[in-house]
This record gives C-alpha cells, sequence and structure tokens, in this order.
C-alpha cells in the first residue's frame, strides 16, 4: 500500500488531481501494482478525506497530547518521538498531528514502523495540498545513515 501511496504523491501534485477511483485503479494497474494494494490504498484515502474534515480546524494551537496506551502500543516509541519531533518544530499543528494519528491507526500491525509513519505524514500535507518546507522534507525523505555530515 505505501508504494501505491508515495506513486501517488510523486505523480499527482495534489489529491484532487488524482482522476476517479476507476480510472485510477485502472491507471496504477497498468504500472504494474497489484489489485490489493490498490483497493487498500484507496480505502486509506478515502479513510484520510474523511480525516481531513473532521480534524482540520478543530483544536487550538495550545492542545496537549496524550496517547492512549493503545496508541502508544501501535505507534510504538520511535513515531511518538517523531511527531513529537515535527510538532516541537512547528510543522506540525495539532489538527494534522492528529490526522497522522488517525491514518496510523487504520494501519495493521504493531508498532508501527518509521518509514511508514514518514509516508503517513507526507501523504496528510499532501492531502491539505500543503507542502513542507525542505528540511523537513529531508527527514521525511532521506535516511539517516545516507546524510553527509559538514
Amino acid at each position: 500500500m505505501f508504494d501505491v501511496l508515495v506513486y501517488l504523491y510523486e505523480n499527482y501534485w495534489r489529491p484532487d488531481a488524482c482522476p476517479d477511483h476507476e480510472q485510477l485503479t485502472r491507471k496504477l494497474t497498468s504500472v504494474g501494482f497489484e489489485s490489493d494494494e490498490i483497493q487498500e490504498a484507496l480505502r486509506w484515502l478515502d479513510g484520510m478525506a474523511n480525516a481531513s474534515e473532521a480534524y482540520v480546524g478543530e483544536q487550538g494551537a495550545d492542545t496537549l497530547r496524550v496517547y492512549t496506551p493503545q496508541e502508544q502500543e501501535h505507534l510504538g516509541e520511535e513515531s511518538i518521538g517523531f511527531i513529537s519531533f515535527l510538532e516541537s518544530a512547528g510543522v506540525l499543528p495539532p489538527p494534522m498531528r492528529e490526522m497522522v494519528i488517525d491514518r496510523a491507526s487504520a494501519i495493521s500491525g504493531s508498532p508501527l514502523d518509521l518509514e511508514d509513519l514518514k509516508i503517513i505524514v507526507l501523504m496528510v500535507f499532501w492531502s491539505l495540498g500543503e507542502e513542507p518546507d525542505a528540511l523537513i522534507l529531508d527527514e521525511l525523505f532521506v535516511d539517516p545513515e545516507d546524510r553527509l555530515i559538514h
């Protein structure tokens, strides 16, 4: 599923630039994605649309997030730490944070892999038509082992 999401991010500048589900399914199939993977990604994206309606504009900047034990187990320390990093950097406001947590909760398996969480964060920005700044894109795309220290 995550490969499909990355493909959509790289090939469509916004969700509204994507064709309807039927046409998009044909396109993704012709590119080589499996039907199950495509359907899972499309369901996940439908959930993203619902999450954006539910969370955007709902919370103020001064909210404090307390993770439930189930969220802690599902997300894992590494992912929660990354979400906190993005919040403290001022690039992930509370409504977007809630979208990230909502969409991460829709993924099976615990704890969530940090690389998968990064794709989820990227897709939240994409779904809202926002592009993260260059430093955040670097955090989302570049593997720490591949970074050069100057």
